[in-house]
């Protein structure tokens, strides 16, 4: 799986759970809410601040060891 800006938080977390941190990370704790597990990494880093290219980068990188 590749993640961009429109993968949706829940797709990533369904593929592998171990990405969970990284969005801990950023301050988003309520993973297990169905409105945040809906949101694109693009709205989510939008609402807590975080710099896009920078997350998508790191779970792409975490993503590709893990397979």
């Amino acid at each position: 799986m590749t993640v961009t800006r429109d993968t949706i938080i829940g797709q990533i977390l369904d593929a592998d759970a171990t990405t969970a941190p990284y969005f801990f990370e950023m301050g988003m704790h309520c993973l297990g809410c169905p409105a945040s597990r809906g949101e694109s990494i693009e709205q989510a880093c939008a609402v807590h601040g975080v710099d896009c290219d920078e997350l998508i980068a790191k779970l792409n990188a975490h993503m590709s060891k893990a397979q």
